[in-house]
């Protein structure tokens, strides 16, 4: 989850000179936090993808008067119907999963008290086609939207690390990502970003960073592996 009020991959995007024409977020939390904030300040047309109700209040509130966002209020998972979600606040995630950031790095419990249903889609229910950049940050789930999308996003951020944690659909992610011909551009404290082979060149200086971000993400997992 990314609580920086300038996103980091708004920034870098524009420096790039990139320009898109429909964003998506899977997995929204509270509106100042989305990934894509910055986009819909700009006046981009944003699909926001966020099932709890709380959230969606919060963000039809925030972005009443924006008439380029539409609100999905459903969760995305490998079906249609319903789902259970366990509440944990930003990390909130699909009960259901063997492997999620508050599961293994905070040892969160899943508990009837604080599991609710909401409804869910396969992401191809939702997904227009003409997607260009999409963040996803679902709390572990994040390779049911890839595996059932239709469009081919120039930019993709997901939730892949944190602490501990590595998304459990690591390994099919990947894979996916070399079939369809991305690349990774930069990583951060959770998120790696990806981009379309060939949408600009990685600078060397932006080689080095990722290079020294894996080295330090891989020691910080085993030093914390060590205090546990």
């Amino acid at each position: 989850m990314n609580w920086k009020a300038n996103k980091q991959i708004y920034k870098r995007l524009q420096a790039k000179g990139q320009h898109f024409q429909h964003v998506c977020e899977v997995g929204v939390y509270l509106p100042e936090t989305s990934n894509v904030i910055d986009f819909i300040w700009a006046g981009v047309k944003t699909t926001l993808v966020e099932p709890d109700a709380q959230s969606i209040k919060a963000i039809n509130q925030l972005f009443a008067k924006q008439t380029n966002v539409t609100l999905v209020p459903y969760a995305v998972y490998d079906y249609n119907g319903t789902v259970k979600l366990a509440k944990a606040a930003a990390s909130t995630f699909i009960s259901e999963l063997k492997a999620s950031p508050a599961l293994v790095n905070d040892a969160y419990k899943v508990t009837d008290d604080q599991s609710y249903e909401v409804p869910c889609r396969l992401f191809s229910a939702i997904d227009t086609g003409d997607i260009d950049l999409l963040s996803i940050d679902i709390e572990g789930a994040e390779w049911y939207v890839l595996k059932n999308m239709t469009s081919r996003p120039k930019v993709l951020s997901i939730e892949t690390h944190g602490s501990l944690y590595l998304n459990p659909f690591l390994a099919e992610i990947e894979e996916w990502i070399e079939v369809n011909q991305y690349e990774v551009w930069y990583k951060d404290q959770s998120d790696t970003v990806y981009i379309k082979k060939g949408l600009f060149p990685i600078a060397a200086n932006e080689k080095i960073a990722l290079f020294f971000r894996e080295l330090y993400l891989s020691w910080r997992r085993f030093k914390k592996g060590l205090l546990q």
